[in-house]
């Protein structure tokens, strides 16, 4: 048994996806993604789960930690959710989840691409006065953009990668 991203739904033969696990609200994306791929993926022995509050919560501080977290969506955050508190390996393209897996010490395996090949910290910096800071576990969420406003000078604070 393993935990299948959303990449893994779309894009593996439907054979491949057996004994897959995933998050119930990759119901919701992969429809919006692809209609027709959906009704294929709903009509095979999938195992679909509910996340626990207890393991979202620690996939929060795993994701946090190597400063992943502002980037990843509900649903990643549910796929990561399960893989962790499941212990049973991550099948995703995403190196964002990939990256806090491998820094997690858990397994983790490519769908279609060639997969992260080093774990990557990141940090919050400031555009104003170049404060920098580590990510917290309560962060804003989006795909693009400042992720905070600089406790010292209000300027917007940016996700940077710790050199």
């Amino acid at each position: 048994m393993r935990v299948l991203d959303t990449a893994a739904l779309l894009h593996w033969p439907v054979a491949k996806l057996a004994d897959g696990i995933c998050a119930e609200s990759q119901r919701q994306e992969i429809e919006r993604l692809s209609p027709q791929r959906a009704m294929l993926v709903f009509a095979i022995d999938l195992e679909w789960r509910q996340v626990p509050e207890k393991w979202l919560a620690i996939a929060r501080d795993i994701a946090a930690k190597t400063g992943d977290l502002p980037r990843l969506s509900d649903v990643d955050l549910d796929v990561l959710a399960l893989a962790v508190g499941l212990d049973m390996p991550l099948f995703t393209d995403d190196y964002r989840l990939q990256n806090v897996m491998q820094s997690a010490g858990k397994v983790t395996s490519s769908v279609e691409s060639k997969g992260a090949k080093q774990v990557w910290r990141w940090e919050l910096r400031c555009t104003g006065c170049r404060v920098k800071t580590e990510v917290p576990s309560d962060v804003d969420r989006s795909k693009k953009g400042a992720v905070k406003d600089c406790d010292i000078c209000g300027s917007p604070m940016m996700l940077k990668k710790v050199r």
